[in-house]
């Protein structure tokens, strides 16, 4: 089903970059989006809200950019979650487990309820594209630079 999906909003999103009429509403992966606030990660990040849910559509599809040596505080999400890195080398935890490499290509299935986190790798900045549910995320710790410094240490030249 996630497989599904993901090929249907690859297969769509050139039709809404190249419509004719501008009576549509357009948006465009291509854009930077709106620089995010530091609430939940230290560093630079951007948010291009591709698709935001509504009774007729229950996700949303975001795209995140991160630059260098950014983070992302842990949190959740009541539904599954697809993230579709688009660009660039980042990193990708989920609680319990060994954090890895993540880079363009890589598509990862989040399961609900599942805590973890996701961001720039130190050297390089990562863009991605985020499949969700409407309800909100639930921040649960914040991820410390202490912490991120760590992971980049041990990953680096993985």
């Amino acid at each position: 089903m996630i497989k599904g999906l993901v090929i249907m909003i690859v297969a769509a999103l050139p039709l809404f970059v190249h419509a004719q009429n501008e009576e549509y509403a357009l948006s465009s992966y291509l854009s930077e989006g709106v620089k995010a606030p530091n609430t939940h990660h230290l560093g630079d990040a951007w948010l291009n809200f591709l698709v935001k849910a509504d009774d007729d559509f229950d996700k949303n599809i975001t795209q995140a950019t991160f630059g260098p040596n950014a983070t992302l505080d842990w949190h959740k999400h009541v539904t599954n979650q697809v993230i579709i890195v688009v660009a660039g080398e980042g990193y990708y935890q989920e609680r319990g487990k060994e954090p890895i490499v993540i880079k363009k290509g890589d598509v990862i299935h989040c399961m609900k309820d599942t805590e973890h986190w996701h961001t720039s790798s130190a050297d390089s900045s990562v863009s991605y594209i985020a499949i969700y549910g409407k309800q909100p995320t639930i921040w649960t710790e914040k991820l410390t630079r202490a912490y991120y410094d760590s992971v980049a240490q041990k990953l680096k030249g993985k």
